[in-house]
């Protein structure tokens, strides 16, 4: 019986040239005719499709090891299991959870420490004293599955993988080696001792003795296992206390508890879940992977850093995005800047699927998708609004400048209508056109505009000079393209408002540009007129089952700016933006529950519900609502 999937750590199957005669370093891509030239993009071919596939898939996110419950060799399901409970304690941050087997009851107490890779667990039952219950060690091979849950890896397999034991009183050190990868684990127990592995498995077993109550603290270090000083469990449990009182009364806080409708609580429940959920899943070193299971081999996606991370900025816990950001583009900046130059361009060209180190897997949407660069003048704009000392300023310059110098050189100067185009080839943020005639999406335009400019703000808080180049680009970028009065995809796209074609599917991107998206600070202003009939035809004729969450929240914000408050609340509890018992947001059609991007989404939405934006300070909720809100500042 499964109980504590523990952290993961990334694998690599061994390199190709073990097993064919090619090496990674063969790799070549693709060239693509882009304006007049050729580029080299980063996409399979058919040559090298082995390559490619390892590529893609390497590194991958594995479990580094499951403790459960261990019924002394009896195969124990759920189902068997009477009268069961859990209680998370979201003030404490402990999981209880209670059961009857047999004629026994058992609890199951569990705490994580907040900042060491520790985990602590106490199990109390007379089963215990009769030595009929123990913990579970079991260690994964590793599997090559796109999307996997929820135990990522493969289990009860042997295959490519031993785990050797060394173990003294009450005390055990294991170390899983998985073809070239090393993972090591140390336990700490009270009574009791372990023994292992099962047969033909890499299960371990803690068998205790005496007391009815087990207590356990398991370690995962990144150095040396022996060298590591255990806390107690009452130790972990303190830590675990006092950070999360902390999170709770530090940062913004929303209470709709007065307000007496089904709305306001659902929302309120949505709220405070997510709360919680994005501090225990999205706020790691690296930019979220995007979903709790496994999901494209577990390598996160720079374009959803924003819709993950940025609501730490929005809700006052800088501390907890001060983990990835700036750190990860600053990680990330030679390898990106490599990317560019390797294909003509100045400056930093930031990647999509992206692994630890910064590479991009080989992909033709992750190779020609482009709305991830303005994503660092989106945080760091916030950041300095909230530390807007030389120190910010700095940290982020470097960033901001080489992205900057791409997107100058990436804009094509188009000779005979005298503006600057995006694309082609490129893919807009749906990532369902044609990417060789997509031209000059809407969304995209608006965020290089507004990247632009806050790039060139940054060099005027600085005293320094702004680069001629950055504003003849922003000055001169084709214009928003419209059809029927309403802003599309892409200039160009064939029937875009007619009723049942595939342009009315997934992302509405083109609402973002007053939703995710400020006013423009410079050039023409937006056509409130036609964002309003925009919105209405996506209310009117969009297939709202082919949305992703966080299409939802970028459609809230977008009603809050049009001044409709009871539409927004209509998106944010759309049936098709749903969120389970536990608080998660479901996938939906499109990928697995739970899909965390809709979590960060909703928390976005809701810091400018109860902020307002600059201009027109909130909070903004529907007449009659009995809200306390604070510490919200206002929206870009």
């Amino acid at each position: 019986m499964g109980m504590a999937q523990l952290q993961f750590a990334d694998h690599a199957w061994p390199n190709l040239a073990f097993r064919t005669l090619c090496h990674t370093a063969d790799f070549t891509g693709l060239d693509w005719w882009t304006h007049d030239r050729l580029v080299n993009y980063n996409m399979p071919n058919t040559a090298e499709e082995d390559i490619s596939n390892w590529l893609i898939q390497n590194p991958q996110r594995l479990n580094m090891a499951n403790i459960g419950l261990h019924f002394k060799g009896e195969n124990v399901t759920e189902d068997l299991l009477m009268s069961k409970s859990q209680n998370l304690d979201l003030w404490e941050g402990t999981i209880v959870s209670t059961f009857r087997y047999k004629e026994s009851d058992v609890s199951v107490q569990i705490w994580c420490h907040p900042e060491d890779p520790v985990v602590a667990i106490q199990i109390k039952s007379d089963l215990i004293t009769s030595g009929d219950l123990g913990i579970l060690f079991d260690f994964p091979s590793s599997d090559l599955n796109k999307f996997d849950a929820p135990n990522v890896g493969v289990w009860n397999s042997t295959l490519n993988n031993t785990v050797s034991l060394h173990s003294t009183e009450n005390t055990a050190f294991l170390k899983h080696v998985l073809d070239r990868n090393i993972n090591r684990v140390g336990a700490k127990w009270n009574k009791g001792e372990m023994s292992g592995p099962l047969p033909g498995t890499n299960k371990f077993v803690i068998t205790p003795s005496g007391s009815d109550t087990l207590q356990l603290v398991a370690v995962f270090p990144p150095g040396n296992v022996a060298d590591y000083e255990f806390p107690t469990y009452d130790d972990v449990a303190v830590a675990s206390k006092r950070w999360w009182e902390n999170y709770w009364v530090s940062g913004a806080f929303i209470d709709l508890s007065g307000t007496h409708t089904s709305n306001a609580t659902e929302l309120q429940r949505r709220i405070i879940l997510s709360q919680y959920l994005v501090a225990v899943n999205e706020a790691s070193d690296n930019p979220p992977q995007g979903l709790v299971n496994n999901g494209w081999y577990g390598k996160f996606h720079l374009e959803m850093f924003l819709w993950h991370s940025l609501q730490f900025a929005r809700w006052g816990h800088y501390d907890l995005l001060s983990r990835s950001a700036p750190s990860t583009y600053q990680r990330f900046l030679q390898s990106s800047i490599d990317r560019a130059s390797a294909q003509g361009y100045e400056g930093a060209r930031w990647g999509k699927m992206t692994d630890p180190t910064g590479r991009s897997a080989p992909g033709e949407i992750n190779a020609l998708l482009i709305w991830q660069q303005p994503h660092v003048m989106h945080f760091a704009e916030y950041i300095y609004r909230a530390f807007p000392v030389e120190e910010t300023l700095q940290e982020w310059d470097g960033i901001i400048t080489e992205t900057a110098k791409f997107m100058t050189s990436y804009a094509w100067w188009n000779e005979t209508t005298r503006v600057y185009d995006l694309g082609p080839p490129m893919y807009p943020v749906s990532e369902n056109t044609s990417p060789n005639v997509t031209i000059n999406p809407t969304f995209e335009l608006a965020y290089w505009r507004f990247g632009l400019d806050v790039a060139c703000l940054w060099k005027q808080r600085q005293g320094l000079s702004i680069p001629n180049e950055w504003i003849h680009v922003r000055d001169n970028l084709a214009p928003l393209p419209v059809v029927d009065d309403a802003y599309v995809v892409y200039e160009g796209i064939p029937d875009m408002w007619k009723n049942g074609t595939t342009t009315v599917q997934d992302h509405p991107a083109m609402i973002g540009i007053f939703g995710l998206l400020p006013p423009p600070s410079t050039g023409s202003p937006l056509n409130l007129s036609v964002l309003r009939h925009t919105s209405e035809l996506i209310r009117d004729l969009w297939v709202f089952d082919d949305l992703y969450g966080w299409d939802f929240s970028m459609l809230a914000m977008n009603s809050l700016r049009l001044g409709d408050v009871d539409e927004a609340i209509e998106y944010l509890l759309s049936p098709y933006y749903a969120f389970d018992d536990a608080g998660y947001p479901e996938g939906g059609s499109r990928v697995p529950t739970p899909y965390m991007p809709s979590t960060g989404g909703l928390l976005l939405a809701i810091a400018m519900m109860s902020g307002g934006w600059d201009g027109d300070e909130g909070p903004h909720f529907p007449d009659g609502w009995n809200v306390t809100v604070e510490g919200f500042t206002p929206n870009l």
